[in-house]
């Protein structure tokens, strides 16, 4: 969890692109993760085959930051390729950690990229150095998939099969690209929990997390790869799919909410129209009088327009975003820490003075930076602030790639909607309503993962961990 911005954080976002011919795929991937970023910020990185040759760059920063022009511009040409934006939900922030993690073996050769957590990783890694002898370079649960795909591979030599029983040793959330020097393999686990899908460029086959970095590259949206699949893509072009059987679809709901882009779809679900709906039941489960309707930038920003559809109240803006100030989380001092939420966010005097507002956002973790806005808008002049979020509260922890491992860190556990409400300043609080939430018709038919609201889980959760005991 991002400590200073006061969200769940992000998990890992995972790109993939082959071609019949060689094509500037550093330069390809790198516009990809950029439509990713949102997805991660810790670390990039992306890894070139060409024949079985590979060359893998990656680092801890933003997309921009590890993939200068000078990288761009002299990579080489490229077939295959696999790429990755990451926030560590397993495994410290290191340039070790960062993916794709690269295996070279002479049974295989590999780059794998992964978003998600695996609840069973410090068990198989445990089970792997004790029986097995494995070196591990990461503390990472991406690289315990590696090793299995190593393992299966001398036992079957043939990737889908290894592939296939790799994945079926492993337990959790994970979508997986998987990159080799003539194969390009995408996985998606038999949950669903994290999106991934395939588009078409030209002659190219590419996967990647949302549909945003498909439509960054001019990609056609083929279809999402369904909960339990298998997609092998190979230099040729030719498609083969293995498809298990489901278990229970669990797609996380905080996808929706917050995570993805508004201008991806998932799942046959628009993520725009998704939100658009949250702040039309969010007016529908209780009506305020108010002047105006405002959303916390940026992702409170369309669930308020949905409230102010559905409840005649104009729409307006409170804040101004300075767009050229980083994730709060990477400054180094506390003071500016502290200061990061006002150079981020000012308040728009002449919008907000003497109104009564209703302000959206999409969740309240610790309250810290909630009341930090509120009290800005005050300042401000704002007459009174209802404070309206389009999730119900946080009060248990995800093991499946959202970094939100203790209640101990949740205020939903702490105290009552009331005493919340008195702690952020605001003059009213409603969060969404749980079985609301999850009534809200998106046409899909798809289910959702709502285990961080109510405790349950689609899958029993074992040996649950969201930190390796491994790490540094």
């Amino acid at each position: 969890m991002n400590i200073y911005d006061d969200k769940p954080t992000e998990e890992c976002g995972v790109f993939g692109i082959i071609s019949p011919e060689p094509l500037p795929c550093a330069a390809l991937a790198s516009v990809a993760l950029l439509a990713l970023q949102h997805r991660g910020q810790e670390g990039a990185g992306i890894a070139l085959f060409e024949g079985d040759d590979v060359r893998c760059k990656k680092d801890v920063g933003l997309v921009d930051e590890v993939f200068g022009s000078d990288y761009l511009e002299y990579a080489p040409l490229a077939r295959v390729a696999a790429a990755h934006v990451r926030y560590s939900t397993t495994g410290s922030n290191t340039a070790e950690n960062t993916q794709p993690i690269v295996t070279r073996h002479s049974r295989l050769t590999c780059a794998l990229a992964h978003n998600g957590n695996l609840t069973n990783a410090a068990l198989l890694r445990e089970q792997m150095v004790d029986k097995g002898g494995k070196v591990f370079y990461t503390t990472n649960d991406t690289e315990v998939v590696n090793m299995l795909l190593i393992e299966e591979m001398i036992k079957y030599d043939d990737l889908l099969l290894a592939v296939e029983k790799a994945t079926d040793r492993i337990e959790g959330a994970y979508s997986l690209v998987i990159a080799t020097g003539d194969k390009l393999v995408a996985v998606r686990d038999k949950n669903g929990f994290r999106p991934l899908c395939m588009g078409k460029m030209g002659g190219a086959t590419v996967f990647a997390s949302e549909s945003c970095a498909l439509d960054a590259l001019g990609a056609k949206f083929v279809r999402d790869v369904e909960p339990g699949e298998i997609v092998c893509v190979d230099v040729s072009g030719k498609v083969t799919t293995k498809k298990r059987a489901p278990e229970k679809r669990g797609l996380c709901v905080f996808e929706l909410i917050y995570f993805a882009r508004p201008d991806s779809v998932i799942d046959g679900m628009s993520v725009y129209k998704a939100r658009l709906e949250m702040g039309k039941a969010l007016w529908e489960q209780q009506h305020t009088d108010a002047d105006l309707v405002c959303g916390v930038p940026d992702s409170g920003l369309v669930s308020a327009y949905g409230y102010a559809m559905a409840s005649g109240i104009p729409y307006g803006t409170a804040f101004i975003k300075n767009k050229y100030v980083g994730r709060s989380f990477i400054v180094p001092s506390q003071i500016k820490r502290e200061a990061t939420v006002s150079v981020k966010l000012n308040p728009l005097r002449a919008a907000v003075e003497g109104k009564r507002i209703v302000l959206v956002d999409d969740s309240i973790v610790r309250g810290t930076t909630c009341k930090r806005t509120i009290d800005m808008l005050r300042s401000a002049g704002a007459k009174e602030i209802h404070m309206r979020i389009s999730s119900p509260p946080f009060r248990h922890p995800c093991y499946f790639g959202v970094d939100i491992d203790s209640e101990d860190n949740l205020i939903a556990n702490k105290m009552s909607v009331e005493k919340i409400r008195q702690l952020i300043g605001a003059d009213s609080l409603v969060y969404m309503d749980l079985d609301r939430l999850m009534k809200i018709d998106l046409g899909s038919g798809v289910e959702f993962c709502n285990g961080c609201f109510s405790g349950h889980y689609p899958i029993e959760v074992k040996t649950a961990t969201t930190k390796n005991k491994f790490d540094d």
